[in-house]
């Protein structure tokens, strides 16, 4: 629900994260969070969201997840007209194609973005803990990591 949504309507909801964050770690008002969150270990909202489709991805990916998640995306080595180009032998997915604005929120068309940043090695893992662990690592050095 929350994919592909404006700074501005995902902003308050880091800002209660952020508050929650000081309330558990005794922080006053104007100190910063960053490091709070760090120590946690909690993933800013925005990077939370890239682990629920990327989670969600690697269901589909292993075949373990229900009927309605395996039918919102395709393979690219499913789509007739693809089976022959290169893309068709990796673990990419083709989001459904949207005319509208609000179509680019819905699920089947933002999880496959977050799944193609993902490194093969990640993506190739079949141990779904395993994948969550390294999955999370990976999105927590994004988000903490400065550049």
């Amino acid at each position: 629900m929350l994919a592909n949504l404006p700074v501005s309507t995902i902003a308050p909801l880091q800002r209660v994260q952020n508050a929650a964050a000081r309330l558990i770690k005794g922080l006053r008002p104007r100190d910063h969070v960053t490091s709070a969150l760090r120590d946690l270990h909690w993933l800013p909202v925005r990077h939370r969201i890239t682990y629920k489709l990327c989670v969600l991805t690697h269901l589909v990916h292993t075949g373990s997840s229900p009927s309605y998640l395996f039918g919102l995306v395709t393979a690219t080595a499913n789509i007739l007209f693809r089976k022959r180009l290169r893309s068709a032998d990796t673990n990419r997915y083709e989001p459904l194609t949207t005319r509208l604005k609000f179509g680019e929120r819905y699920l089947s068309h933002d999880r496959p973005k977050a799944w193609h940043e993902l490194s093969t090695e990640l993506q190739d893992l079949t141990d779904h803990s395993a994948f969550r662990r390294q999955l999370k690592t990976f999105l927590f050095e994004c988000a903490f990591t400065t550049k």
